[in-house]
């Protein structure tokens, strides 16, 4: 790469199953590249086959960024994570890589995309009036005030947090920030279904049960990263409360919900280029080749 130049920053969207993460590993081992996980769920530590991390293997091949960084129970927020990729991305080129945003956590990379400015913490009186009421209350008050409910809609911290962001004084910019490449991965419904479907029967098979089990025994089940995701479940399979069956069932249709969702929000954004994932391939290396 010529030195005078700095090297861009890739994104890499789509939604969850889509294939992001392989694509990413694939563009960046060949071009010299380290990935920056932008998911809020991987951010926690020891929630590993529920949160489907990149593995062992994917992490020697290209550096992995963004994973692990808090434990269970603390909150890790967008502009957390605007800070934190701020400083890997500079600490990448530094070293004459390529950075590479990738994942589905729509806030997280447009927090860094659009150079989000968070201002006016949130009102403690209205944090305790939110907190009074019950999630399903919460629920409607997004619905009557066109709020977004977060990724993580069953987590009633994370929805009064969605609540407060609206009303949160947040500027952003009209455009990407500069040498910027966003590409997002389109992918067939039906497609999509079956490497959903074929993904949750990977996590069962890699022992989510049993992972589930042990974070709940450290951390307890009311931890905030435990209240999302497949672990609700677990826990209700755990307590005889509902089937293997109907907990498989139950996680399909939670991570199909959560596929559209991240398709709402990224539908928003003019600039992502959309295209399957081998035309993908070809325009990220062409792309990086005229940069070089």
């Amino acid at each position: 790469m010529n030195e005078h130049r700095e090297l861009p920053l890739v994104v890499i969207v789509g939604p969850t199953a889509s294939g992001k993460t392989s694509l990413a590993i694939e563009i960046a081992e060949k071009c010299g590249g380290e990935i920056i996980c932008a998911d809020s769920r991987t951010v926690y530590k020891g929630l590993d086959i529920g949160t489907a991390k990149p593995t062992k293997q994917d992490r020697l091949r290209v550096p992995h960024w963004g994973l692990d960084l808090v434990e269970p129970g603390d909150y890790f927020s967008a502009a957390d994570f605007k800070t934190y990729a701020n400083n890997k991305i500079k600490e990448i080129r530094s070293r004459g890589n390529i950075p590479f945003i990738v994942g589905g956590t729509g806030l997280y990379v447009d927090s860094v995309i659009f150079d989000y400015k968070f201002g006016n913490r949130a009102n403690n009186d209205k944090r305790e009036k939110l907190n009074e009421l019950t999630l399903e209350q919460l629920h409607e008050y997004c619905k009557n005030n066109n709020i977004d409910l977060p990724e993580n809609e069953k987590n009633k911290r994370y929805v009064i947090r969605s609540i407060e962001r609206n009303g949160l004084d947040i500027s952003k910019r009209d455009l990407l920030i500069e040498n910027t490449i966003i590409i997002g991965l389109s992918i067939d419904k039906l497609l999509l279904r079956l490497r959903i479907e074929k993904r949750a029967e990977q996590l069962f098979d890699d022992g989510v049960v049993n992972e589930a089990k042990e974070l709940g025994k450290k951390y307890g089940w009311n931890s905030e990263a435990l209240k999302g995701n497949i672990y609700p479940l677990v826990h209700s399979y755990l307590l005889g409360d509902i089937t293997e069956a109907e907990m498989k069932a139950k996680n399909l249709i939670l991570d199909w919900r959560l596929a559209k969702r991240q398709m709402t929000w990224l539908r928003r954004n003019k600039f992502i280029k959309w295209l399957l994932i081998d035309e993908a391939k070809i325009y990220l290396l062409n792309q990086l080749a005229k940069r070089s």
